[in-house]
């Protein structure tokens, strides 16, 4: 075979779902399965077993493979023994995905969109080729799109992934069967787990943030503790929770987050960790690691320091347009306009105020034009660092009613971020 399909380890319903649809895509090509999959798709390939059958990774000559397609992840490290490929230039990668954050499988090919589901991207593209899809198809369709946006409740979700949902329903899939392969197992032994996360609950405030913390050690295989978690967060009323589970006997820390605010995108923090998801649901596996310093870890992401998520450096302007304290204010008010900023005054290498265009309304007279601009401007400057969150800025900008934040670095600026950077970012009006 030429040409693969493959998507991520511990496949959800979306990533099967997108390799399914990548198969009627590409109808030459070969979908492979990932030997680790989540419990429920597990069941319902078994069920469906004589419809949908895949090789795995270990049934297949990664020798022949010229092109591979992946679906609903872009790290290499998510794919199932894949390996051989990276170091090989001759293969070709062609990637869909969803998340928003750019992984490192360099593909040739890339349609990238920020939709709820993955499906969603790949569904527009047989329908636009007219590729007619069947109930069962429909079905499975409809059950990844529906666990990767909650019903269509996540935050986010698009209009698109609502669309494309009416679509499905459309081609005849059976809600009742998404609804018994979506509704996850909740025995004693989920109760017993959720009574202890409970009580050894640890509430944090960060960063404006309720956040939950719950550590337990776990004997073997629990299904279903993603659910825990989010009952854990719903009883216990806070923006997000993390759920700390060791195996007893192996020394692995499973990581599963679920967060209830939009802002606070858990799929980014657990890429951090070296594992996935999306804003509102993600999991990490770390290995050799205490429960204690992985909590350390999450709370630091929080914090605004994670290096894959975007930071105030990524969104401020540079150089700052500066003058000095003892400039007049006619000379400063000509730099301004000139240059269509606000300026940020600089005395002796060292910021000791700032100028507004509210600073400029306080003029009354001619001859306070001549005046300093010491005498004007504002002493009391926040400032942020470059590494803190657009969000942290916002709240800055928000809590002293200001527009724009110097951003220092030992004691240097290096920059400003205004309000209407973050807004921009806020609202995904960023450039392409």
């Amino acid at each position: 075979m030429k040409q693969v399909i493959t998507t991520h380890k511990n496949t959800d319903f979306d990533a099967l779902a997108s390799l399914v649809a990548a198969s009627l895509l590409y109808p030459e090509a070969l979908p492979v399965l990932p030997r680790q999959v989540n419990p429920n798709v597990k069941a319902f390939l078994s069920i469906h077993k004589d419809i949908f059958e895949f090789p795995r990774v270990d049934q297949v000559d990664l020798a022949a493979v010229q092109s591979l397609v992946v679906v609903d992840t872009n790290a290499w490290r998510r794919l199932d023994r894949f390996d051989p490929l990276r170091k090989r230039e001759d293969v070709s990668i062609e990637l869909w995905d969803h998340h928003p954050d750019e992984g490192d499988l360099l593909p040739a090919v890339s349609r990238r969109e920020d939709l709820g589901a993955n499906i969603t991207l790949l569904t527009r593209a047989l329908k636009e080729r007219r590729i007619l899809i069947t109930p069962i198809q429909a079905t499975l369709f409809l059950a990844g799109l529906y666990e990767d946006t909650g019903n269509l409740t996540f935050p986010a979700t698009c209009s698109e992934d609502a669309y494309t949902a009416g679509y499905l329903l459309d081609r005849k899939a059976d809600l009742a069967m998404v609804n018994r392969f979506l509704s996850p197992a909740y025995g004693q032994k989920q109760k017993e787990i959720l009574f202890e996360l409970l009580k050894s609950a640890k509430r944090k405030k960060v960063n404006g943030y309720r956040v939950g913390f719950g550590k337990l050690v776990i004997q073997g295989h629990v299904e279903s503790l993603a659910l825990v978690v989010r009952m854990y967060m719903d009883i216990a009323n806070v923006d997000a929770a993390f759920g700390l589970f060791e195996t007893q006997g192996q020394d692995k820390c499973m990581v599963i987050g679920r967060s209830a605010v939009e802002s606070l995108n858990i799929g980014s923090l657990m890429r951090c960790l070296g594992g996935g998801g999306h804003p509102a649901a993600g999991s990490a596996m770390l290995q050799g690691v205490n429960p204690d310093a992985v909590e350390s870890m999450i709370l630091e992401l929080i914090q605004g320091n994670q290096q894959a998520s975007v930071q105030v450096s990524d969104l401020m302007s540079f150089p700052v347009t500066s003058v000095e304290a003892d400039l007049p204010m006619s000379e400063v008010a000509g730099l301004l306009r000139r240059n269509g900023c606000t300026g940020v005054v600089v005395e002796k290498g060292r910021l000791v105020g700032i100028l507004s265009r509210r600073d400029f309304k306080r003029l009354r007279k001619q001859d306070q034009l001549e005046a300093p601009v010491k005498a004007f401007m504002s002493t009391n400057v926040q400032t942020i660092g470059p590494g803190q969150s657009p969000l942290a800025a916002a709240r800055l900008m928000v809590k002293h009613d200001i527009g724009r934040l110097p951003v220092i670095q030992d004691g240097r600026i290096i920059g400003i971020i205004t309000r209407s950077d973050c807004m921009r970012y806020f609202y995904d009006l960023l450039p392409d």
